[in-house]
């Protein structure tokens, strides 16, 4: 992989499809990013942290010649067809699927697949995210809000309770997109302080389904409502009907208060 100071970076394009290439997720650092999260790695019982594959997904588009630098989030669908290994050497193909101007600036869809040893597609990662324009900072309008998944915080189930700090959230994420570790660049894009990046929330997300279920399959839609920054406190909340001890879980969220910043729809744990 070329370092991104030598890629010539181009304006994402519907259509465009990215270069072959091939990743792994690395015991080490899964461990390492776990750890940093206060995550006990022995849940994923030397799997894949699906999660992973939202940064892997997002540095195949580095690759490629997509940058990621001040680009946020927005929609992130996570499919797992069957567990990956550790240390698994696994294809990649991925193409821009949508690029949408809305006023804050520009919001592209895109699609990864991660393919294994066996030619079986492993992992399907689907992102819409917005590309701010730097001159209209301050400007609100992201295009439609899909509709919510969890409308009542105080009926769910308290699962965890994470505390971030700015020492955190750099350790995870140093290198990059730089809204997640310095401030003047997090300001740049509309926020007060550096946000964590969304694949960092989700590590608590997997982590209880992972917990309660170690599923082979898993199928989730998850939606980045607001930004977490750097030194917020967040509830880890589940929408199970009050049932635990089986797979009737809906949704799962992190939570700022009484207000959700990510929130999961779970369509199938397998």
């Amino acid at each position: 992989m070329n370092k991104e100071t030598d890629i010539e970076w181009i304006e994402p394009y519907e259509g465009f499809v990215y270069n072959e290439q091939t990743v792994v997720v690395e015991s080490t650092e899964q461990t390492r990013a776990l750890k940093v999260c206060g995550i006990d790695p022995a849940i994923f019982g030397g799997k894949a942290d699906p999660s992973a594959f939202i940064g892997i997904a997002i540095r195949a588009g580095v690759a490629s010649g997509i940058s990621s630098d001040g680009i946020v989030n927005m929609v992130q669908s996570l499919i797992q067809h069957c567990p990956v290994n550790l240390d698994e050497e696994l294809r990649v193909s991925g193409r821009v699927l949508t690029v949408e101007a809305v006023p804050r600036g520009t919001v592209v869809g895109s699609e990864v697949r991660f393919v294994g040893a066996d030619g079986e597609i492993a992992i399907t990662a689907r992102r819409q995210s917005l590309r701010p324009d730097p001159d209209k900072a301050g400007v609100r309008g992201a295009g439609d809000r899909p509709p919510l998944v969890v409308e009542d915080v105080a009926r769910l189930r308290k699962l965890a309770e994470v505390k971030m700090s700015p020492e955190r959230v750099t350790d995870y994420q140093s290198t990059g997109n730089r809204i997640h570790f310095d401030p003047e660049a997090a300001r740049r894009a509309g926020f007060r302080a550096p946000i964590i990046g969304g694949g960092m929330g989700v590590h608590y997300l997997i982590a209880e389904i992972w917990r309660q279920f170690s599923p082979r399959t898993l199928d989730l839609d998850i939606f980045f409502r607001r930004p977490i920054f750097w030194d917020d406190g967040i509830l880890v909340l589940v929408d199970d009907d009050g049932e635990s001890g089986d797979n009737t879980w809906q949704a799962i969220c992190l939570a700022k208060g009484e207000k959700v910043a990510t929130e999961a729809r779970i369509n199938h744990i397998g």
